[in-house]
């Protein structure tokens, strides 16, 4: 891998470079998409390594795809094309939202009579009888819209995404090198909507189980000690939820984000070690974290939003994912390859 190459042509390299690390949450992916936008038009950011889950995986496919081809520019036009084409396939989805959504919320699916059908059947009904044929707009938006074959073989960027073994309950990574659309599609496989991605005679599901995103992909495989992870999924919650609903919202919220938690314990644990001079000969290293979020806004919204991909909703996603971007930026730039601009222990211990 050649050292933090200019994802410009004809620019000098970027003076800092960040590994990405991208959480999954269906369409709140557009969230990440806009902070990425922002990142990427600012100028000052090199990706070294991008590592994501399901919407994650996505985002960060896309995101490798169009820095591979086209530079900056071109990431950051393939990150329009891909969402544009995920809102033009919902419109044949019958989950719209109900006038008495769009009067209470942005993007919540709660009133929507389809919404609320679709979600009573998926609890008594399997994939495998609702849509035998397998079928999954994703699939060909991925083949259309990614050179995978240039992902597997560039120099320039790591890409990495996870899944959940069906049958190991274990958490299955896939680099660059073997990336297909397959393995983008087994990271963000919902069990109730698909059925499992079969890959080399193993069953995926969705990799947010597991790890959403895991981040020792980048201890490893990466040269950069900055970590800028993009978080969708709140962590904290204001109030205790009192609705079957809003219960079942943060059960969803608390068991996505545990591995996270728990592998950000670690990097404060090796953190501490190597403050105290411990260093393991040089093999452990102290990782910087940053992260961009919205959970003031997130919190408002439900898992329902998660499946809304209205072209409005994914813009006002974007366009709060571009603020956040440039908050960041506007406050933390100076702190990337210096020291983290999060306290691990105030925002996840």
């Amino acid at each position: 891998m050649t050292a933090h190459p200019s994802q410009e042509t004809g620019q000098p390299g970027a003076a800092k470079v960040v590994n990405l690390a991208l959480q999954g949450g269906g369409a709140h992916g557009a969230f990440t998409w806009g902070v990425i936008d922002r990142l990427l038009e600012d100028g000052r950011i090199t990706v070294e390594a991008l590592v994501g889950t399901s919407a994650g995986a996505m985002n960060a496919a896309i995101t490798a795809h169009g820095l591979v081809v086209g530079g900056r520019d071109g990431a950051r036009a393939a990150l329009e094309r891909f969402w544009r084409a995920v809102s033009e396939a919902a419109l044949f989805s019958p989950v719209t939202p109900s006038p008495l959504d769009r009067w209470m919320s942005v993007g919540n699916l709660d009133y929507s009579p389809t919404f609320q059908w679709f979600d009573a059947l998926t609890r008594v009904a399997s994939p495998y009888q609702l849509n035998p044929a397998n079928f999954n707009p994703l699939r060909d938006i991925l083949h259309d819209q990614i050179d995978f074959r240039r992902i597997r073989t560039n120099d320039q960027i790591r890409l990495f995404t996870c899944a959940t073994n069906v049958n190991t309950g274990r958490i299955k990574v896939f680099r660059t090198h073997e990336m297909t659309a397959e393995r983008v599609l087994a990271s963000a496989c919902l069990p109730f909507l698909y059925q499992a991605v079969e890959i080399e005679g193993e069953h995926f599901w969705d990799g947010g189980y597991m790890g959403n995103p895991p981040l020792y992909p980048l201890f490893y495989e990466s040269t950069s000690q900055d970590i800028l992870l993009v978080m969708i999924n709140p962590i904290r919650m204001a109030e205790v939820p009192r609705t079957a609903t809003g219960i079942f919202d943060r059960i969803n919220e608390i068991s996505f984000n545990s591995n996270l938690m728990r592998e950000m314990r670690a990097i404060q644990f090796v953190g501490d070690l190597v403050d105290k001079g411990f260093t393991d000969g040089g093999r452990l290293r102290k990782m910087r974290i940053h992260t961009v979020d919205a959970e003031d806004q997130m919190r408002r919204l439900s898992t329902s939003s998660k499946l809304n991909a209205e072209w409005s909703f994914l813009c006002w996603l974007r366009d709060l994912g571009r603020a956040r971007g440039q908050a960041f930026l506007d406050e933390h730039y100076d702190r990337i390859g210096v020291e983290s601009s999060t306290d691990i222990r105030e925002r996840f211990l």
